[in-house]
């Protein structure tokens, strides 16, 4: 044994995890399974975990009552596209939009804060 740690994916917390695993398979040509306690979404670049939470309270964005604890970051090429595609799938944009010169923020169904950005990110050397 080597002692190396892999991360295999990220579960996300939701009042019904298989609606939201059905969410973001729509937006990332994924699929979803599971069911209202325990979902995936298995999608092209990544695996996310849905895991149903009880007396579940989406977060506040940018700041509130119920703190964004984590949010996933989308690649993408084209924002007003991918925009129209998540908007009808059932998310929702941010008045508050921080850095829209590249990058949109949106919630989830489950209120969630997401972006999807023109911006692959900066390389992080040691």
């Amino acid at each position: 044994m080597s002692g190396a740690i892999r991360l295999s994916g990220v579960t996300v917390n939701a009042p019904d995890a298989i609606v939201l695993a059905r969410f973001y398979a729509a937006i990332t040509d994924g699929v979803a399974k599971g069911d209202a306690h325990w979902a995936t979404v298995t999608g092209p670049n990544a695996d996310i975990g849905f895991q149903q939470v009880d007396d579940f309270r989406p977060p506040v964005w940018p700041v509130g009552a119920v703190p964004m604890q984590m949010h996933l970051d989308f690649f993408v090429d084209d924002l007003e596209a991918t925009e129209a595609r998540v908007l009808a799938a059932g998310a929702t944009r941010f008045d508050f939009q921080p850095n829209s010169d590249h990058c949109f923020v949106y919630a989830d169904p489950a209120g969630h804060p997401f972006c999807l950005s023109t911006w692959d990110g900066v390389q992080i050397d040691g």
